[in-house]
């Protein structure tokens, strides 16, 4: 029978005291199947989104595996973007605090001298980009000689950014008697190829390959003529309760001139695109994560990794011409079990970018009826 709940795991006292002041109680369904495999020492791929709880199904089974009395890293965490690194580092901390744990994101953009002189302090577990873990490992100043745990964390984001040779070099560098384990929303071939490469029969905890639903978000769309979009986004924003949403555009100028328009109306609107520095790009975040902003008008480059509580609505301004980059989308709402909505505005020209969007998902995207004077076509 399957787990229920945290305190029907094999866990320490200590780790437990973690769980309970995280407010964690009911295991969600990637923790009931990974966390005892990997309590283990299992090599484990598991299939599932940013949001599902996947942080806590590696993280927990890690701070009970390894030992606090040795310091020096015993764990490693490979996160495609910075703000991912924050998050799980700042989760496994939680996990590990009571045990006596050090954990320490490592990632670019930022000083690398408070990270060397925190590594020579001595730290547990590492989470880290590939880039700056790379840099850390040439100067000499990250050794990953005692290693017992391996994380591949949002593998399919990470070989789409086009760290294949990072992480193989990471992986080179670890020792080869390891446990290692690999989270991904997707798993297509070549995630498999990394995971045929580097892992010991692995025990594979997958969702159907055609059924990628979202049951907890309400998914909408509205077809519309493109001239008419804007109209239709300002009616949202009056009659949709929308708290807190992404609203996503396909191109960098698309999210400045749209959130110039927003702004010029009295809206709370940022943009948020790949031409942001690190720290313009972390401002904006924190104001949006903190509810100082209402309104991110977003590229999906800069979207990436965003994992924030309360959205409540995800607005598609623009149809991705990927399938699948729709379904990263809208998981950045229905955050951690709570619900989420999904609006989808369609221009004449998209139709067939939305058609490919509907026959990968076996859930239901309903078409909004909206009055023909607001919605005129």
């Amino acid at each position: 029978m399957q787990m229920q709940q945290f305190k029907d795991l094999p866990l320490s006292p200590e780790v437990m005291e973690g769980i309970r002041e995280l407010g964690f109680d009911n295991l969600f369904p990637i923790q009931a199947q990974a966390i005892l495999p990997l309590l283990k020492g299992k090599d484990v791929i598991g299939q599932a989104q940013t949001g599902t709880g996947k942080t806590a199904a590696f993280g927990i089974p890690m701070v009970e595996r390894l030992d606090p009395r040795l310091n020096v890293v015993q764990g490693l965490v490979l996160e495609p973007t910075r703000e991912l690194a924050v998050q799980v580092a700042d989760h496994v901390s939680r996990f590990g605090k009571h045990a006596g744990f050090s954990v320490l994101p490592i990632y670019g953009g930022v000083s690398i001298q408070k990270q060397i002189s925190t590594l020579e302090n001595g730290v547990h577990i590492v989470v880290g980009t590939p880039g700056r873990i790379i840099d850390h490992l040439k100067r000499g100043t990250l050794n990953l000689k005692s290693v017992k745990i391996v994380v591949l964390d949002e593998a399919d984001r990470m070989l789409d950014m086009g760290f294949i040779d990072e992480v193989e070099y990471i992986l080179s560098r670890v020792p080869a008697q390891r446990q290692t384990n690999l989270f991904s929303a997707t798993i297509d071939q070549s995630v498999m190829n990394l995971c045929n490469r580097y892992m010991t029969k692995p025990v594979k905890i997958l969702v159907s390959k055609d059924e990628i639903a979202l049951t907890q978000i309400d998914q909408y769309y509205i077809i519309a003529n493109p001239a008419n979009k804007f109209r239709i986004l300002r009616s949202l924003l009056s009659k949709e309760h929308v708290e807190r949403a992404i609203i996503f555009c396909r191109t960098r100028k698309n999210t400045t001139d749209l959130s110039d328009k927003l702004k010029a109306l009295g809206y709370d609107a940022k943009p948020l695109h790949a031409g942001y520095t690190q720290l313009q790009r972390e401002s904006v975040i924190n104001m949006f994560r903190t509810g100082k902003l209402r309104l991110l008008v977003a590229t999906d480059v800069a979207a990436r990794g965003l994992d924030i509580q309360g959205i409540t609505h995800i607005i598609n301004y623009g149809v991705p011409v990927e399938a699948l980059v729709y379904f990263h989308r809208i998981g950045r709402t229905a955050r951690m079990g709570q619900d989420g909505t999904a609006i989808t505005i369609v221009g004449y020209g998209e139709l067939s970018q939305f058609h490919n969007i509907k026959a990968l998902t076996k859930t239901t995207i309903k078409e909004m009826e909206t009055p023909a004077q607001i919605w005129a076509r």
